[in-house]
C-alpha cells in the first residue's frame, strides 16, 4: 500500500511523527530511534507500513527496509501483533535481534515488554530459520554506523574533521556497538575537546 514517505516533518511526538506529503500529513508510528533521528520542519525519507483494521489505518515507519522487513517478518508469529513488533525493534536493533533469534537466546528477547518466555520460545521456533532469508545490508555494519553517526554529528554543527576523527576512535576500540552508543560515545568524546 503505501511503502515510503518523503517529506516535511511537521511534528515529533513520542510514538509518532507526522510528516507532511503533497499537503496531507501522515501520522506514522515509529521507535523512539527513528524519532531522534528526525527534526522539525526538515525533509525526511522513511521505509513505512500500512496496517489496516476493521477500525483502523495505521501507519508504521522505519529507518530503512530492513527494519520494515523484520517488523512484517515478526507479526507472522502467532500472538504477535504490529505494536509488539514495534516494540521488539524499538529495544533490539535488527542485527541483535536476528542473532538473538539465531542463536535462540530467549533472555535477550524477553526484555521486549509483551513477550514472555513462550511468546520467545515460539519467536525462536518460527522465525530462526527465516531471518537468514533476509537480504544482508550490501555494506558491513561498521560502515553504516560510522556514515550514520558522521551525519548526525554534522547536523549538530560539528566540523567533518572532528566527528570524522572521534567517530573512528570510537569505532576503533569496538567496531560491533550499536549506532547509539557510537553516538553518545563520540559526543562524549568532542565534549571534552
Amino acid at each position: 500500500m503505501i511503502s515510503s514517505l518523503r517529506g516535511q516533518v511537521q511534528h515529533v511526538g513520542l510514538d509518532h511523527a507526522v510528516v507532511e506529503v503533497g499537503g496531507v500529513g501522515f501520522a506514522v508510528q515509529m521507535t523512539p530511534t527513528t524519532l531522534a533521528t528526525l527534526r522539525r520542519g526538515e525533509e525526511a525519507s522513511l521505509a513505512t507500513t500500512l496496517i489496516v483494521r476493521e477500525d483502523s489505518l495505521t501507519l508504521f515507519g522505519f529507518a530503512d527496509a530492513e527494519a520494515r522487513e523484520l517488523f512484517g517478518l515478526l507479526q507472522t508469529v502467532s500472538g504477535i501483533g504490529p505494536r509488539i513488533a514495534l516494540a521488539t525493534l524499538a529495544v533490539l536493533e535488527p542485527d541483535k535481534l536476528r542473532h538473538a533469534l539465531a542463536e535462540g537466546n530467549i533472555t535477550v528477547l524477553t526484555q521486549v515488554p509483551g513477550i514472555g518466555k513462550k511468546g520467545a520460545e515460539r519467536l525462536i521456533i518460527e522465525l530462526r530459520d527465516k531471518v537468514g532469508q533476509l537480504a544482508a545490508p550490501a555494506t558491513p555494519a561498521h560502515s553504516q554506523t560510522r556514515d550514520h553517526v558522521v551525519e548526525a554529528l554534522l547536523g549538530l554543527g560539528f566540523p567533518a574533521k572532528s566527528a570524522e576523527s572521534a567517530v573512528d576512535g570510537v569505532l576503533a576500540d569496538n567496531p560491533e556497538q550499536s549506532t547509539s552508543a557510537v553516538l553518545r560515545r563520540a559526543l562524549a568524546t568532542l565534549g571534552r575537546k
